[in-house]
């Protein structure tokens, strides 16, 4: 196993720690590991294009290691209200129609090597700043970053209906390719 694939096994399981943290109340220990988790993304795709280290694996661990953070940090901060249930429903229907079209591919035995848009990109990198700026928030009370997180929240929202639609619009193309046939 290539160290950029540790580091997102690494990712992966930090995130049922992350959400223990939470639900225990232990919001500064919770940021010091998200922040860890959501800098490993950026670490392990550095490592893999610089050195030579991407893999089969990578390719498919890497974005699953991306979702179970994010998507299950949106859905506690989301129950406990410190994130609006809107915006936290947009991102999980659109991981969920990510995953749904790759699953239709794989289903009707289209070839598909996961590459993240440059815009799914900029979402993901949107959705961590929002996440860890929340858990800062609550951490550290820190009253005066609710007009960051509102910004935040609107351009999360944005960019995740902008890649959203790129995935779809993809998904289609494919599909309707498939259809010619």
């Amino acid at each position: 196993m290539t160290l950029p694939n540790i580091i997102s096994m690494a990712r992966l399981l930090s995130v049922p720690f992350n959400v223990w943290l939470i639900m225990i109340d232990q919001w500064r220990l919770a940021l010091v590991v998200f922040c860890l988790a959501g800098l490993s993304d950026a670490v392990d795709g550095f490592l893999a294009k610089r050195f030579g280290m991407q893999s089969r694996l990578g390719q498919y661990l890497d974005p699953i290691a991306d979702k179970a953070l994010l998507v299950t940090i949106f859905i506690v901060l989301g129950v406990q209200m410190y994130l609006p249930l809107w915006l936290v429903i947009l991102v999980v229907s659109r991981d969920i129609l990510i995953v749904g079209g790759l699953f239709l591919l794989f289903i009707f035995d289209q070839p598909y090597a996961p590459k993240p848009f440059m815009l799914s990109k900029v979402n993901t990198a949107t959705q961590i700043v929002l996440a860890a700026l929340v858990i800062a928030k609550v951490a550290f009370s820190l009253d005066g970053a609710a007009v960051y997180v509102q910004a935040l929240v609107l351009l999360t929202a944005l960019t995740t209906v902008a890649s959203g639609t790129q995935y779809l619009a993809d998904w289609w193309r494919r599909m309707n390719k498939l259809e010619q046939r």
